[in-house]
């Protein structure tokens, strides 16, 4: 059996070491790994194969950034070629972004069979192109890997047959457990930063619908601030927030009084998580790793497609709408802890992944 696995950002690289890894150990199973480009600086990429385990992408797309539509269908035109020379059994996509839809499209055309890992995922907000995504990427997908009980009733609500859909729990849960320890022995960033367990705010920021709208960014950054005057608060800086806050003179105020820091590899990045006292962020992916780590969250955005970790306790949503609802949300949010639930599987999602494509029909 051939799979094609199709990567471009940080999280997805996450989660393809979860299953690459066991597709891998699998003799009649062959993977060849097709990275776009998507995510393409030094600390958003490289760090991530290096630290992760992943093997070489076999095609580098070499797309980079560009609009959505541009982005889009350049990719689709270069993975459509890797399916006609591969001719894969399956084309295998993560999570919501462009290079998903991109694979999902390309193989979906040509019939070569879709499946989709973390399915079902939904935050019934339009607006958002990862939404988009998803729901494009569900529909033209074979067979279908929900994380969740949640996701599996999105998906049946929506038409979808439940023999297409398979629940497995979540990629990055695996990931969390097999590379947490290694974090702790192997990352020196709290040392290099010279902070405290447990006396800090790690915070993330990069979705369009925050770094495009000035008013929330502001309302955002303002609120960091504000909380820096309590405790310290790191953020690794993604290249295009970083761009913006520069672009709207922010940022030399905000590194006046936060530790702003070069995007970091995924083993720090899980040091900062496990240590601090609460995760703030717009991402998806961080949202969980925070609950997987036991520490509580806020997030950045007027819904989430992790519903289960607002209703558990473990996540507050707050819309960036001003600093002070920020600052008090992380205030307010500090030291508290949500219910004591396994959400998300097992931890051997990868493993079912790997014998539901081996087995499927």
């Amino acid at each position: 059996m051939k799979v094609v696995t199709v990567i471009g950002a940080r999280p997805q690289f996450i989660k393809a070491a979860a299953v690459s890894r066991v597709l891998r150990s699998e003799a009649r199973v062959s993977e060849v790994l097709v990275h776009t480009g998507q995510h393409y600086d030094e600390n958003m990429s490289t760090v991530f194969f290096d630290q992760l385990g992943i093997p070489a992408p076999e095609r580098h797309l070499n797309i980079g950034s560009g609009t959505h539509g541009l982005q889009t269908g350049r990719m689709l035109e270069a993975v459509e070629q890797v399916l006609l020379q591969e001719q894969p059994d399956w084309l295998l996509v993560y999570g919501d972004t462009n290079s998903t839809l991109a694979g999902a499209l390309a193989a979906a055309k040509l019939h070569v069979p879709v499946a989709h890992v973390e399915a079902g995922l939904r935050s019934f907000n339009r607006r958002m192109p990862e939404e988009i995504n998803r729901v494009l990427t569900d529909h033209a997908s074979d067979v279908l890997f929900a994380p969740t009980s949640v996701a599996v009733e999105n998906l049946r609500r929506e038409g979808i047959a439940d023999e297409r859909i398979v629940q497995v729990g979540d990629v990055m849960y695996d990931a969390a457990l097999y590379f947490g320890n290694k974090a702790e022995l192997e990352s020196r960033v709290l040392e290099t930063l010279d902070l405290r367990p447990g006396a800090y705010v790690l915070a993330t920021v990069h979705r369009a619908e925050n770094t495009d709208a000035l008013e929330r960014l502001h309302a955002i950054v303002d609120g960091l601030i504000a909380v820096a005057a309590d405790m310290p608060v790191v953020l690794p800086l993604h290249p295009r927030t970083r761009g913006v806050l520069e672009r709207a003179g922010m940022l030399e105020r905000a590194s006046q009084c936060m530790y702003l820091i070069p995007p970091v590899g995924y083993l720090d990045m899980i040091k900062l998580e496990k240590n601090a006292c609460l995760i703030a962020t717009d991402s998806g992916g961080v949202q969980k790793e925070a609950y997987f780590y036991g520490v509580p969250c806020v997030t950045f955005r007027d819904e989430t497609e992790w519903v289960e970790l607002v209703e558990t306790g473990w996540n507050r949503l707050v819309a960036p709408v001003s600093a002070h609802k920020i600052r008090d949300a992380i205030l307010s949010q500090r030291g508290t802890q949500g219910a004591d639930l396994q959400l998300y599987g097992e931890g051997d999602a990868g493993r079912r992944i790997t014998n539901a494509l081996m087995e499927w029909k």
